[in-house]
């Protein structure tokens, strides 16, 4: 509690103890995943996985050592290394800052999201479920794991679903942000170049039904350097500018897939929670999202053409000297019968869908987030939800949900509840909108009872 406002942690990781998390792996499938130092004296998880296409053995090293779009190294907070593993440890962390209850996302799972092996997928899948129900059991009412979902069998992913609501009792799932498939244009050399597969897509469609028929939240979740599709991530070989930018283009991408997929009208009561990645670039990337919709495809007319008889006018009244018009003229002339007369190729039967591109998307994606469907996690040092307020009004108070990343390298622990306050000159009502409101809305009906509370 901060000043009897509750405090939640929307979304804190597990860091899962290998000791114990390979006992839930199902055996056959225990020798295709195991660890080693790279050349640099860091861990990595080696996962023995196939090739989509060929069934080809690829050896791929979780999170990628080097290159483009590299992962973490040093990547262990000294505060937060062992109660990251250890709840008991974590829950006195969370007694000493005044956080009532956190929840869960997994930490091996971010390398999973990207497992090309749908048998292997769905073993990590259910293995991790079932390790971080248990794992939290003893800590019902301050501990909430969410369920991660791989994308990789999608009917295997909405029975887990239901499995993971109904069978262990968990108030949210996970998800990643997109699927990587190999790039048409050059296959061979899949997973290095790939393209993303987003949640939108109408093949995830079912997980997504499941999620709203659940009454569940969705949180999406990712990290670069999974070999997931990063955007502007994938253009440098630093794990600073990797880390900086990838969270953010990949919750980006993700958004906006959804937005112009319609997804959002699709499943109405679905509430998505894009995470990790922060949220002060929403006011401009919702900005973006209203102008494209209102210019290209609300008011967006093809048939403008350039008038020839002003382009005349305005050319000779521009360049034409009394010795230079009639010269001038016949050029115009030459330039309209070139356009009256231009061959065109036949009108392809999707021409529409090429001119008239998401004509879908019939409302303002404003709404969207007026109605309380998209969520976005800040950490306690971030000042954004200050500005948010200030750029989107009433709606911005309702979209961040505090985060202290615990557990993770570039989290904070220390006084993490009091940074939030400090961050911005919050109203009371905003505040305890930031430290617990916008969580339970989000995580809804399910969060909200396990906590024995009704409001917001």
């Amino acid at each position: 509690m901060y000043e009897d406002l509750l405090v939640i942690d929307a979304d804190a990781h597990k860091m899962e103890n290998p000791v114990l998390f390979f006992d839930y792996l199902e055996g056959r499938y225990r020798d295709r995943l195991h660890s080693r130092m790279d050349r640099h004296g860091q861990q990595r998880l080696v996962i023995d996985d196939r090739h989509p296409l060929t069934g080809a053995r690829v050896e791929r090293v979780f999170p990628q050592p080097e290159g483009a779009g590299k992962g973490a190294y040093c990547a262990i907070h000294p505060e937060t290394a062992i109660g990251g593993i250890f709840n008991r440890i974590r829950i006195e962390h969370m007694d000493r800052e005044g956080i009532d209850a956190q929840v869960l996302y997994g930490s091996l799972t971010l390398s999973f999201e990207t497992i090309m092996d749908p048998e292997l997928a769905v073993a990590c899948m259910r293995a991790y479920n079932d390790y971080i129900a248990e794992d939290c059991r003893p800590y019902r009412g301050r501990l909430f794991p969410t369920g991660y979902l791989s994308l990789a069998d999608v009917p295997e992913a909405v029975k887990e679903l239901d499995r993971c609501v109904g069978d262990l009792g968990m108030i949210g799932i996970h998800v990643p942000p997109s699927l990587p498939v190999p790039h048409p244009g050059a296959p061979e050399a899949f997973p290095v170049v790939r393209l993303p597969k987003h949640i939108s897509h109408p093949d995830f469609e079912p997980v997504l039904r499941a999620a709203a028929e659940h009454d569940v939240a969705l949180g999406v979740h990712s990290s670069p350097g999974v070999y997931l599709p990063s955007g502007i991530a994938e253009q440098v070989d630093t794990f600073i500018l990797s880390h900086i930018f990838g969270h953010r283009n990949q919750m980006q991408m993700a958004l906006a897939a959804c937005v112009f997929a319609g997804t959002f009208d699709k499943f109405p009561a679905l509430r998505f929670g894009f995470l990790e990645g922060g949220c002060g670039w929403l006011p401009d990337l919702i900005h973006a999202f209203h102008e494209h919709w209102e210019k290209r495809i609300r008011d967006f007319d093809p048939h403008v053409r350039l008038s020839m008889k002003e382009f005349t006018r305005e050319l000779l009244r521009e360049r034409g000297g009394t010795d230079g018009k009639l010269h001038l003229l016949g050029k115009a002339r030459g330039i309209y019968d070139l356009l009256a007369h231009v061959e065109r190729e036949p009108r392809a039967a999707d021409d529409d869908d090429y001119i008239y591109e998401h004509r879908g998307l019939d409302r303002d994606p404003r709404e969207f987030f007026e109605r309380g469907q998209v969520y976005a996690s800040f950490e306690s040092d971030d000042p954004a939800p200050a500005y948010l307020r200030a750029a989107l009004g009433t709606p911005g108070e309702d979209l961040a949900c505090f985060s202290a990343d615990y557990g993770h390298w570039d989290g904070v622990l220390t006084d993490c509840v009091k940074h939030v306050v400090r961050s911005g000159q919050y109203a009371r009502e905003h505040l305890a909108k930031l430290l617990a409101g916008n969580c339970l809305r989000f995580y809804g009906a399910r969060l909200r009872s396990a906590l024995g509370t009704t409001g917001d």
